[in-house]
């Protein structure tokens, strides 16, 4: 069931076939000018969207939703950032207190 399964190439792939290319006919006549493009049709302008104080409402709420998650996602970022910083200042500190007490004559 998991096996993989080779297809099989009826043509062997370092050979090629030779292409037939048939002599296509000389046309000499003229092509007739296009039709003029139609008149565009009249557009009727929308009416504006009337915002309603319920539908205001749901707007404001899913605005303010949307600014929050993007807040807690970018100080959520700005956090791992942060904490990824202070690792490596620690690992640092470290080895180079590791490194001078090798360096040291006793």
């Amino acid at each position: 069931m998991l096996h993989p399964k080779i297809p099989t190439n009826p043509v062997p792939t370092g050979t090629r076939r030779p292409t037939v290319h048939t002599p296509t006919a000389i046309h000499t006549h003229q092509t007739p000018p296009p039709a003029p493009a139609p008149a565009p049709a009249p557009t009727q302008v929308p009416a504006p969207a009337r915002l309603t104080p319920g539908s205001l409402a749901a707007l404001v709420a899913g605005g303010t939703g949307v600014v929050l998650v993007v807040g807690a996602v970018a100080v959520s970022l700005l956090l791992a950032v942060a904490i990824t910083a202070a690792s490596v200042a620690v690992c640092a500190v470290v080895l180079r207190s590791l490194l001078n007490g090798q360096h040291r004559e006793y």
